[in-house]
């Protein structure tokens, strides 16, 4: 997720936080109506802001395990060609 994303996401769950404790909501279907309510705004605030929606964000090509295995493989290159100063195992 790029930061905008998060902070689109957090702000749409703040949204609907407040219009179900300002409204009172207490079911589970009006719940879910506040979360599409606020989805909705937060959407139309990121087109009005000339924003980038999440669907429209470029797709990561490796997972982050990916690079997170290619990282140790390539510290332990570097510890075949000259000490590191680990305290773990990374096998």
């Amino acid at each position: 997720m790029m930061s905008s994303e998060l902070v689109a996401n957090l702000f749409r769950i703040t949204l609907a936080d407040d219009k179900i404790k300002k409204e009172g909501i207490s079911t589970p279907d009006g719940a879910e109506m506040a979360h599409n309510i606020a989805g909705q705004e937060a959407r139309g605030a990121i087109i009005r802001a000339g924003g980038i929606l999440p669907e429209d964000h470029p797709t990561p090509t490796k997972s982050v395990e990916e690079i997170a295995r290619e990282q140790i493989a390539e510290l332990k290159e570097m510890a075949k060609k000259k000490p590191l100063m680990l305290d773990e195992d990374y096998d």
